[in-house]
């Protein structure tokens, strides 16, 4: 099985002078790229680092990232991608965890990477563009590209730890590269002359893989955005001609609220994923930029996309869409059988795109892949068409009284009232019912709402039992590193 690092050696070989990466005023051709990796190679090499070694990369999204990810993976090493705003205790544990032997850190990042290589006796490197360029000159570059066995791991990638410490997925070469294969080919169709907006963190795999893997696959562009700002992300749009540009659901939010007039006529698809966009913003978005947005589905432990709402298909708003190329789907009940047409069940997934299992976890992953199916976590419905709907996550549902209560439903109505700008509904504790609804709601600028308003426009809209006795007014929403919204975080205030 080929190498995940061989799309960038095809890629430089076909078309040497295209522009592959982009950074304010820096432009890299894939040439450039190339020959950087293969020294991030016989670098990795001469200190030490062998075929199977982890090797840390702690960047934010510079070049430098790329560059070294392509570097670990043609020294047949595997990249465990962190990321930069970790504290020393999590960096000494993913470390350790992981058995690292080098950390690769942003110069500018406040020592937290340091010292916690130092705790778990990991070689650190300080990553200073200047400096690093020169380091890397002094190594010829590796000619070879180390040819992995199929289910060779390539990245160990830390989930969130939203139910306890994180866990190393384990991704193959072999699962990455049909990933990028069916979104460059099928999805996201890019072709070399496309300009893709690189906003997503790319130490996630949602733009590690749906960006930059099949951007660099298809031989198009990538403009960097080291951190995500709206006003950046549209002069970024309008300076570069970008024509696809993929987000989170609170990007979109933030995109649209912001009162930029910035010229986003180039843009021909936009991708939203790694968590439900509220359809109020969807056709917000479309109707303000002219451009349609296309919904997937996808984890961290499928490479990722498992969903997609395909561009030769009719798209339906609120739906994840159908199947990629290759991946199967099933809606299970607690005991594992499939549920009747129309009723709401887990969505498991098989295919190639599925990860090894868990890093040195065998009853986590026994229990997360009991049967060759993967369960997902999420609960979803599907319809007559075979389009999939995500209803909300299995550990989200609030059971009120005895009642389920998804609280993506409420949120979908708080979205349509006009001074919501972004919403999250939760449980909290009540002796009584066991849970009561609560929500947590952001206005849009200059918009007035009070909870009792918004309380009573969601009552007027859904059964009794389902709408929020509290709600809320917040400045933000607390968010994860890759901008979705961190429910665990958000608590009641006291009254």
């Amino acid at each position: 099985m080929a190498n995940l690092a061989s799309f960038l050696v095809e890629t430089a070989q076909r078309q040497p002078e295209r522009p592959a990466l982009r950074l304010g005023d820096q432009v890299i051709s894939y040439a450039q790229l190339d020959e950087r990796s293969a020294r991030a190679a016989a670098l990795l090499r001469a200190e030490g680092v062998r075929p199977g070694d982890r090797v840390a990369v702690m960047l934010p999204n510079v070049v430098e990232f790329v560059v070294l990810y392509y570097g670990v993976l043609r020294a047949g090493a595997v990249v465990v991608p962190l990321n930069p705003l970790l504290k020393t205790r999590e960096t000494e544990y993913h470390l350790r965890d992981s058995g690292a032997r080098m950390l690769f850190e942003w110069h500018q990042a406040p020592g937290e990477g340091a010292q916690g290589a130092a705790a778990a006796d990991v070689r650190h490197m300080a990553v200073e563009p200047a400096a690093f360029a020169g380091l890397l000159a002094g190594h010829e570059p590796l000619a070879e590209v180390s040819e992995p066995g199929g289910e060779d791991v390539a990245v160990l990638l830390y989930t969130s730890g939203t139910t306890g410490r994180p866990k190393g997925a384990t991704l193959t070469h072999t699962g990455l590269r049909h990933n990028t294969d069916v979104n460059a080919v099928h999805v996201q169709r890019m072709t070399a002359d496309d300009v893709v907006v690189g906003c997503l963190p790319l130490f996630h795999i949602f733009g590690q893989i749906c960006t930059m893997s099949v951007t660099v696959r298809a031989g198009a562009s990538l403009t960097l955005i080291p951190r995500f700002d709206p006003q950046a992300v549209l002069d970024a749009i309008a300076r570069d001609g970008a024509t696809i540009f993929e987000g989170v659901p609170t990007m979109y939010a933030a995109l649209l609220q912001h009162p930029s007039e910035a010229d986003v006529s180039t843009l021909r698809m936009c991708v939203s994923g790694g968590a439900s966009l509220p359809v109020e913003i969807l056709h917000g978005f479309e109707r303000r930029f002219g451009c349609v947005v296309l919904e997937g589905f996808g984890m961290s432990e499928t490479s990722p996309v498992v969903t997609f709402n395909h561009p030769d298909r009719p798209r339906k708003a609120g739906s994840i869409g159908t199947p990629i190329k290759d991946v199967e789907v099933r809606l299970l009940d607690d005991k594992g059988q499939d549920v009747a047409p129309g009723e709401i069940g887990e969505l498991a997934v098989r295919g190639p795109n599925v990860m090894k299992g868990y890093w040195n976890r065998p009853e986590e992953t026994a229990a997360t892949i009991p049967d060759g199916w993967l369960r997902s976590g999420d609960l979803a419905r599907q319809d007559e068409d075979g389009y999939l709907y995500i209803v909300d996550r299995k550990k989200d549902m609030i059971i009120r009284g005895g009642y389920n209560v998804y609280p993506r439903e409420i949120e979908e109505v708080l979205h349509e009232h006009p001074a919501v700008a972004l919403a999250a509904v939760v449980g909290v504790a009540d002796a009584h019912l066991g849970e009561e609804i609560a929500a947590a709601v952001v206005l849009r600028p200059k918009a007035q709402a009070t909870p009792d308003e918004l309380r009573q426009f969601v009552k007027d809209r859904v059964a009794a039992y389902k709408y929020p006795r509290r709600v809320w007014l917040v400045d933000t929403l607390p968010t994860g590193p890759s901008g979705k919204i961190l429910k665990r975080e958000i608590s009641a205030p006291a009254g």
